[in-house]
């Protein structure tokens, strides 16, 4: 299905149909259309339960019960979708991607701004990532609109990105030398000061590393990597949280002004109440996805592993925040320059305290 969309899509916005809709019709004649809007959306990660509860329910079913048939909406994860993830905002930019998800560790690559949210170290617990969240939102819709041309209507969260290791260990000190699986630049960082190599891995390829000895360690959500069977391959495990996982759900803007007001009311109000849900099972999954690694009896939505817990020491959680401090942050600022300097200063330093 995932080459067969993106062609899908590909083809509509070549033929300027800013919602992605079946036929021609656009703006005012669209909101005379007898027949309902048919929306393609890309949505977030496959395989992982913030997509296959959250995703996938809202807009293949709670949209069209909302607007009682008029909004037709169907969703493919962007790694499935033939959509490589540094390209997800160009494409909504051009209109070929109207309604997409994009993870902004992986957008942070070009656009190094949006990785402010989640630097590695820099949000040790849910109430720290929601402030820091809080504190760049207008920011990032204001680039986003300016530099794409997109609307931002959404701020998701993933699970805690905890450490999984198929060899033993005892803290952070450890880690030097073995070639671990990393996800965005600062994560990159973090792991490159504490003497280890660091291998970027999509999520999708992630566990073929690890069975292919590539890396032997991996930084991924605690649920997550039990729902891939990370828990099979690796064990041992640290809940020390290294980052979250963050993404953005954004529209277009000329697709999105084509939709009827009262479209756009019901979908901005309800994508708000998804935003609270997903976030809230992030919060629950982190813990829940450690119980289930280590195979605990509170595990219910998870397949019970049987990894070792490596709890983190009080000298772990003082060098996470010392490289924050002296590498992750001051490597950002490099590859971003002014702009992030005043960002943090402006806005990411006084929610981080």
């Amino acid at each position: 299905m995932g080459t067969a969309f993106l062609s899908a899509i590909l083809l509509l916005g070549a033929t300027h149909s800013p919602l992605g809709w079946s036929g021609e019709v656009r703006d005012h004649e669209a909101k005379a259309a007898p027949g309902p809007l048919r929306l393609h959306i890309v949505g977030g990660l496959a395989n992982v339960h913030q997509f296959q509860r959250h995703e996938v329910p809202f807009w293949t079913e709670r949209v069209r019960s909302l607007t009682g048939g008029r909004v037709i909406a169907d969703i493919v994860p962007f790694d499935k979708a033939g959509v490589p993830g540094n390209d997800m905002l160009r494409l909504m930019s051009a209109g070929a991607v109207p309604f997409g998800t994009a993870l902004l560790g992986v957008s942070s690559s070009t656009d190094p701004e949006f990785g402010a949210i989640d630097l590695a170290g820099l949000s040790p617990d849910m109430p720290t990532l929601r402030r820091s969240a809080d504190a760049l939102r207008p920011y990032l819709q204001r680039i986003l609109n300016e530099r794409y041309g997109l609307r931002l209507l959404a701020v998701y969260a993933y699970p805690a990105q905890v450490l999984f290791c198929r060899d033993r260990f005892k803290s952070l000190k450890d880690l030097a030398g073995r070639r671990i699986r990393t996800s965005t630049p600062s994560q990159s960082d973090l792991f490159e000061a504490l003497g280890a190599y660091p291998v970027r891995t999509a999520f999708s390829e992630m566990l073929s590393h690890m069975n292919s000895g590539n890396t032997s360690c991996a930084v991924t959500g605690a649920m997550s990597g039990n729902t891939v069977g990370l828990h099979q391959v690796t064990g041992h495990l640290s809940p020390l949280t290294i980052s979250w996982g963050m993404s953005l759900f954004a529209a277009n803007e000329a697709a999105w002004q084509a939709l009827p007001p009262d479209i756009q009311k019901i979908i901005s109000t309800e994508l708000r109440q998804l935003e609270v849900d997903v976030w809230a099972d992030a919060d629950r999954e982190t813990q829940e996805g450690i119980d289930c690694n280590v195979g605990a009896r509170t595990c219910a939505n998870g397949s019970p592993g049987r990894m070792q817990l490596v709890q983190p020491t009080a000298d772990d959680v003082r060098l996470r925040a010392e490289v924050f401090r002296h590498t992750v942050l001051p490597r950002w600022f490099m590859r971003c320059g002014e702009p992030c300097e005043k960002l943090w200063a402006t806005r990411m330093s006084v929610s981080s305290q």
